[in-house]
């Protein structure tokens, strides 16, 4: 009798144990986007020129250096921060400096960001600046869309492509 007693026990709680799993794996409904909302994400790995900019050794220099250290150009490793921004419909919703990553300042400025925005109709443009320059930017793209509820449309930073590419 003990026995029967341990086993409807133990199969009591385990049956607890599964209706609470499978509540939980049903409730509470998780709606990841807002209803009526698309998203826009911005993203990019981008290194910034070097701070003074690079020099020309002369052979005098390069003739004291040792022979696996001659480099013809010296270059600083810091770089300079990469300032980015975004514009929908012509307001600004986001203007960030991005400073480069690395022990010695020395890398990439690495940016990820998304922003909700309501569906329809949207003019987006975006600007970056990666100089020593004090105003404009080094490179800008705009376009139109379209964006559905729940759409993604990703902006990403392509040198090699000319700029930004819009996906």
């Amino acid at each position: 009798m003990r026995d029967i007693a341990k086993y409807a026990g133990q199969a009591i709680v385990l049956l607890a144990l599964v209706a609470g799993v499978g509540f939980l794996a049903s409730s509470p409904a998780y709606q990841h986007f807002p209803e009526g909302q698309a998203l826009i994400k911005m993203t990019f790995v981008h290194g910034g020129q070097h701070v003074g900019g690079c020099r020309r050794r002369t052979a005098a220099e390069l003739e004291e250096m040792a022979a696996n250290m001659r480099r013809l150009m010296d270059c600083p490793r810091d770089r300079l921060p990469v300032v980015i921004e975004l514009d929908v419909d012509g307001q600004r919703v986001h203007r960030e400096v991005i400073a480069a990553s690395g022990l010695h300042g020395d890398g990439p400025a690495v940016y990820y960001d998304s922003f909700q925005v309501a569906a329809g109709a949207h003019s987006i443009a975006v600007r970056l600046r990666d100089t020593d320059r004090e105003e404009g930017f080094d490179y800008e793209g705009s376009a139109e869309f379209v964006l559905e509820p729940s759409q993604l449309l990703v902006v990403q930073f392509r040198p090699e492509a000319g700029g930004f590419v819009f996906r």
